[in-house]
């Protein structure tokens, strides 16, 4: 376990060494205590236990050897209509051996699958019930067919706390001998954004540098701007200094090679917190909106993000008194 991914060497085994998702595990234990279970839908942001779960939720159903019950496939993977209907099906219909009288069926992102592979499901749950339960998980669960739906009790999952992504993040960093400082705590926090499967991948990614972990360094591995930088590239725009707010963009993108999307995702986060006029906020907001769909299109980011400073400049002068 040496070289092992942190958040597969700390993933929780069990139900009970889940810290969060109270009401969704307090669900599940009950399946592992009546040994009995409906088909599932897991709904909720990455990052949030989905998976964890589910295999928590067969450990304690099989015990050690829970594998054998059990088969986890990733539908962004295996989306198609044919994989319904060779592997799901072979999985399926065939028996367990074990107390249980069911086996357990995990397809993650779900939501990815193509339509007909969604109705090709719905028939192979309906046709196997006695023989295995199925878990769907996906991030939107308004993008599975309603027929799937109404088959399954829907388990909704929310971005976890900041506390308890600070507090995994603190046992890991102990555990590995790693120093974390509590600004670098703070920034995989922020950057998280309750991501659990994130920041541990950020945090193993920042210690593989050698050296304390700060938010600078935080900042440096995901790949974004110190909310700092973005807050003082905003302040000088609203100034009325384009030039000098250009430069900073352009030392944003050039010198530290960070995504324009990225920066414009991180903008329209700061222009919520601005203290300007509601209708000032709109206003910036709806072309933040207008810039991102051009960028999605290919348009040049350094124009696009220029564009949007001096709309920001132009705002801020057109509201100073002559």
């Amino acid at each position: 376990m040496e070289n092992a991914m942190w958040s597969e060497k700390y993933r929780p085994a069990t139900l009970a060494e889940m810290r969060n998702q109270v009401d969704v595990v307090n669900r599940l234990k009950r399946f592992a205590e009546t040994k009995a279970m409906p088909h599932c839908l897991f709904a909720g942001p990455p990052g949030s236990g989905k998976t964890t779960a589910a295999l928590c939720l067969a450990h304690d159903l099989f015990g050690e050897r829970f594998m054998d019950a059990f088969m986890e496939l990733n539908a962004s993977d295996a989306r198609g209509i044919d994989v319904i209907r060779t592997t799901v099906k072979e999985f399926a219909r065939i028996a367990t051996i074990s107390e249980v009288p069911f086996k357990i069926l995990v397809l993650d992102e779900a939501d990815n699958m193509t339509a007909d592979a969604q109705h090709a499901l719905r028939r192979t749950m309906e046709r196997y019930t006695d023989t295995c339960r199925f878990v769907l998980s996906c991030n939107y669960s308004g993008r599975i067919i309603e027929p799937i739906q109404s088959r399954c009790a829907i388990f909704r999952f929310v971005p976890l706390e900041a506390e308890d992504v600070s507090a995994y993040l603190k046992t890991i960093a102990e555990k590995e001998h790693v120093h974390l400082t509590e600004p670098g705590l703070h920034a995989l926090t922020s950057a998280s954004e309750g991501d659990l499967r994130k920041a541990i991948n950020t945090l193993q990614g920042a210690s593989s540098l050698g050296k304390p972990i700060d938010e600078k360094v935080v900042y440096e591995v995901v790949g974004k701007a110190k909310p700092g930088d973005v807050q003082e590239l905003l302040e000088v725009a609203t100034k009325g200094d384009f030039i000098k707010a250009r430069e900073k963009l352009r030392t944003l993108l050039v010198q530290q090679g960070l995504s324009g999307k990225d920066i414009l995702k991180q903008i329209h986060s700061e222009i919520l917190r601005m203290p300007i006029p509601e209708r000032s906020k709109i206003e910036l907001i709806d072309a933040a909106g207008e810039i991102d769909y051009r960028l999605i299109q290919g348009a040049d980011e350094e124009v696009q993000l220029s564009s949007l400073l001096a709309h920001l400049v132009l705002e801020s002068t057109q509201k100073r008194p002559s």
